[in-house]
């Protein structure tokens, strides 16, 4: 019993040794477009030099990363295959999975409120709707081509041409438009429940920050 426990945990460690790398370096691409967003679309001086542009290129090119940590579920599945154990997988594994996930998955949410509210301040609040829409159908096709294709971000710039090539051509299948429409369809509907869960967490805590301001400012009338 004690050498089939040590034994699983050595399983446990080398899963998550494994894990480690990759979670990492994909949540790192995942951050990539929120800072940017960050920086695009929220800082007072908004002027739209070249630069600004460079950036929003750079935004839209690494933002399929984020969204891109739902495909990583097939992980889980060969670590549930390796570990076979009821209690870490539930206790251990599933936590971990679903902590990176749903952090690639927020930062994709914020990355499109900080434009959204980028468009709102300069009175384009109209094309909001659309840009999120042409946005999941972006990242859909981002997100195919990472993990079918293996394609990264910066292969825009290190090779354009296969990124065209054969990135145009898979467009054209059947099965990578029914896959990408499902893509799609998954980003909207996890989107729009995340936009307003995040939100009005966002709107709740700035209400219990003005009560306290309030309290803190009001005069105490009994001494």
């Amino acid at each position: 019993m004690k050498e089939e426990f040590i034994e699983l945990i050595a399983r446990v460690l080398q899963v998550l040794n494994i894990n480690k790398s990759w979670m990492t370096w994909n949540l790192f691409l995942a951050f990539i477009p929120l800072a940017l967003s960050v920086w695009l679309f929220r800082r007072s001086n908004r002027g739209r030099s070249w630069v600004w542009w460079l950036g929003f290129l750079v935004f839209y090119a690494f933002l399929p990363n984020a969204p891109y940590l739902l495909t990583d579920i097939i992980h889980l599945i060969d670590d549930i295959r390796t570990i076979q154990s009821v209690w870490i997988i539930t206790l251990i594994l599933i936590p971990l999975y679903s902590v990176v996930i749903l952090a690639g998955l927020e930062a994709y949410v914020i990355s499109l409120i900080n434009l959204g509210h980028y468009l709102h301040r300069i009175g384009k609040s109209q094309w909001i709707l659309w840009v999120e829409l042409i946005t999941h159908i972006l990242c859909a096709v981002g997100i195919y081509w990472g993990r079918f294709l293996r394609f990264n971000s910066w292969d825009f710039i290190t090779q354009p041409d296969a990124l065209v090539t054969k990135g145009v051509e898979e467009l054209l299948g059947k099965q990578p438009l029914v896959i990408m429409a499902i893509t799609f369809t998954i980003l909207v509907s996890l989107q729009w429940i995340m936009k307003r869960v995040t939100l009005g967490f966002v709107a709740q805590l700035h209400k219990g920050i003005a009560i306290k301001s309030q309290r803190t400012n009001t005069p105490n009338l009994d001494n």
